[in-house]
């Protein structure tokens, strides 16, 4: 019957545990929606490159199972509070003495003062030597309650509480990598689509000259057989052809070294890359106009610098170094514990006699102090050096990050200008173009000054392809300095 009475014990604090069980920990990995199958077909805007890299990049993808491994870094160190159920066992089959009993404890560690409560209870039965007299209860058994505390060593903090904060923090940091990593991705996914883009325009831009020596050539052809024009016209053209379809050539190489490198980041559900064609490169105005100075600069510097990933985790990591500095500290305090007990047994008296028919109120204390505690005292050295160090980086990085800013606005600032300029002169040297060809067309002028105001325009259209592409990856840059979730397609 004992045994059975046990079993029934050890079942109910086994419920009582799994009832105030943790909650399993959540899957962090945002869901992925599926990619369309646009991205192979139909025009390719920053927007759909934006999206591909933020839900199939790789780096992504493992910064976020990095996090999900420091959350469970998290739920592990939160067991250390976990509900502990002992039960034990204990009888005489064969002897002079016939004592047994059945005991179950539960016991749950609490924060405050790093203590611990428990509760148990303990049926006995037949007759115990005198060293075992305290096994003995009355016939319904003995209740207990109690609890421990620490008075001066692990009060404010232990191993089990630094390493609940400990992790906490650790997850918070994991979080801000994350993002990081987004950051960068989208910034170098950007900087990949806008260079596609400048060689595409690129490849357009020689291929309509290489158009204009063709048509022309025909013309001189006709114009030669006809004797109105030297046969020298042709070779000089021939020549331009030459040159023309060996820049249209390097712009093609270039264009296909562009389209490769953009592949990296826009991928299928699957992860598999997909390499843009050039069909689909959009039309200018298709593209959004380069930003304004002036509203790139209406965040304030200290809301920018508050923000950066960078710094939030330096302030996280500080946080860890002061809790160590203080876990350390707390090794050089003596220990004082105290316990309080309160025990009763219930129904007639049993074996034990009279004496075990009462209330008992038990107050204990432990006191130890260490002597020389130089290994405390190393520690506690080396945790204070370490957060000193910490500090200097942050404040290195914080300067950093404001060199870098200021020069990100210089380089924008210059570009946008810069942009403009091209944009001008494109204008001015298409106006040329047009006039010189009037001229020749009215025999004003000669074959040579054409030429050279075609390829003195198509150059006027290069340097603004260029001067564009360097403005937009100074508002890449500048986007991903200010944390612009909205322009690097994160939110």
């Amino acid at each position: 019957m004992r045994g059975v009475m046990l079993a029934g014990l050890g079942l109910l604090a086994f419920a009582f545990s799994w009832a105030h069980a943790p909650a399993r920990a959540q899957d962090i990995e945002p869901n992925a929606q599926p990619l369309a199958a646009s991205l192979r077909e139909e025009t390719l805007l920053p927007e759909a490159v934006l999206r591909s890299s933020a839900l199939t990049f790789p780096s992504i993808l493992e910064a976020f199972e990095r996090e999900a491994a420091s959350r469970s870094d998290q739920l592990a160190a939160d067991g250390a509070f976990d509900l502990i159920l002992n039960a034990e066992y204990y009888d005489r089959y064969t002897g002079t003495f016939s004592g047994g009993y059945a005991e179950g404890k539960i016991t749950q560690p609490i924060a405050p003062f790093g203590g611990e409560i428990f509760g148990s209870y303990r049926l006995s039965d037949g007759d115990f030597p005198i060293y075992e007299n305290i096994y003995n209860t009355n016939e319904l058994g003995e209740f207990k309650v109690g609890a421990l505390f620490s008075l001066l060593r692990n009060r404010r903090i232990d191993q089990r509480r630094f390493a609940v904060e400990d992790t906490r923090l650790a997850a918070s940091q994991a979080r801000l990598d994350v993002l990081l990593v987004q950051l960068n991705v989208q910034f170098e996914a950007l900087r990949a689509y806008w260079r596609w883009v400048a060689a595409g325009g690129e490849v357009r831009v020689y291929e309509g000259l290489l158009e204009i020596a063709e048509a022309r050539a025909i013309g001189l052809a006709r114009q030669v057989e006809a004797g109105a024009t030297p046969e020298i016209a042709l070779t000089e053209n021939e020549q331009n052809l030459i040159r023309r379809k060996s820049l249209l050539e390097e712009a093609k190489r270039t264009f296909v070294t562009a389209a490769n490198s953009l592949s990296f980041y826009l991928r299928d559900e699957s992860g598999e890359l997909i390499v843009p064609l050039r069909e689909q490169l959009p039309a200018t105005e298709q593209l959004a106009v380069l930003p304004s100075m002036q509203s790139l600069l209406a965040m304030a510097r200290s809301d920018i610098l508050d923000q950066r990933p960078e710094l939030r985790n330096f302030r996280l990591q500080l946080e860890r170094a002061r809790n160590k500095v203080e876990l350390q500290r707390n090794d050089l305090k003596p220990t004082l514990d105290a316990t309080v007990e309160l025990s009763r047994d219930f129904g007639p008296i049993g074996d034990g006699g009279p004496s075990f028919d009462s209330t008992d109120t038990i107050i204990g204390l432990t006191f130890t102090v260490p002597l020389q505690r130089r290994a405390a005292r190393g520690a506690v050295q080396r945790a204070e050096a370490e957060l000193r160090a910490i500090e200097r980086q942050e404040q290195r990085t914080a300067d950093q990050i404001r060199v870098e800013l200021d020069n990100i606005l210089a380089n924008l600032n210059a570009s946008l200008r810069l942009a403009s300029l091209a944009n001008d002169e494109v204008t001015q040297r298409n106006t040329m173009v047009e006039a010189e060809r009037k001229r020749f067309a009215l025999g004003a002028g000669n074959f040579f000054l054409v030429n050279v105001r075609e390829e003195d325009a198509a150059d006027a259209q290069i340097r603004a392809i260029r001067a564009d592409l360097t403005g937009r990856l100074a508002a890449a840059s500048y986007s991903a300095a200010t944390m612009n979730l909205t322009e690097l397609g994160l939110e």
